[in-house]
């Protein structure tokens, strides 16, 4: 995980500036309804709080009487709260931007985002490597991944735009979704993360094809399947806690079985 960092690093740095698209802001589907402006980008919004909500109310409650437990560490929960927080705060922080697309309101979109992205990370490192590490690691995490947007902003403000920091940390947060599928896992549903990512993928194509969606009858535009794509990304996250079982219960069934056996 150290190498592909590097090695992200040493090509954003080789890169040249990547300026934001002034027509970025200019989406495809801009119908008002209910008094809203660019509806369908606004409304599509709310899955990121459900999935969020949801997350966040199912750790809470989890381990209790009754109620499964999908950590085997009890700490390992919070770079998970931290991701379904995350999503709510991008439900609201999106919301605000597509009702008047600029890039000031465009920081309040990606921020929460990027909470999003530390913590996977950051949750990957805990169940994967080390519970210690990825605990230490989460507000680091997390604030390199909001420092990316405001440098861009800074950049923007300075007319010299440059998002090839925030892209990185975009790209990083992605492949490091298929670099846990290499490393030991303590959990069954390993391979979910695969679906993560691919969820995250197909948001990315439906936000670059946005106005070709739309155009094919009018119906929905690609940025709004962006916003429910990436949303079931989060939900699917929510599925595999829901759903995993510890693989260590096994290996511990094993082994009882090996010493009665003697």
């Amino acid at each position: 995980m150290l190498g592909v960092a590097a090695g992200i690093a040493v090509l954003t740095l080789l890169m040249s500036p990547i300026p934001q698209p002034a027509s970025y802001h200019n989406f495809a589907d801009q119908r008002s309804w209910l008094g809203l402006t660019n509806f369908w980008n606004v409304i599509s919004n709310l899955p990121f709080a459900i999935v969020g909500v949801w997350g966040i109310v199912f750790i809470l409650r989890s381990g209790g009487v009754n109620q499964k437990q999908p950590f085997v560490d009890p700490r390992e929960r919070w770079p998970y709260l931290a991701i379904f927080a995350g999503l709510v705060l991008t439900a609201f922080g999106s919301a605000y931007y597509h009702l008047a697309p600029n890039n000031a309101h465009l920081v309040w979109d990606r921020l929460p985002m990027t909470i999003v992205f530390g913590s996977m990370v950051a949750a990957l490192i805990a169940e994967r490597i080390s519970v210690n590490a990825g605990l230490a690691l989460l507000p680091w995490l997390i604030a390199f991944s909001a420092a990316s947007v405001l440098e861009w902003y800074w950049t923007e403000l300075r007319g010299q735009g440059d998002l090839r920091i925030y892209a990185a940390v975009q790209i990083y947060s992605a492949l490091a979704l298929l670099m846990a599928l290499l490393l030991p896992a303590k959990y069954t549903r390993g391979r979910d993360f695969a679906v993560v990512f691919a969820f995250y993928v197909l948001a990315k194509l439906f936000e670059t094809f946005d106005r070709a969606i739309y155009s094919a009858g009018h119906v929905v535009s690609g940025h709004t399947l962006k916003h429910l794509a990436a949303a079931a990304a989060g939900y699917w996250i929510l599925r595999m806690l829901r759903l995993r079982e510890p693989l260590a219960r096994n290996s511990s069934a094993i082994n009882t079985r090996a010493l009665s056996s003697y």
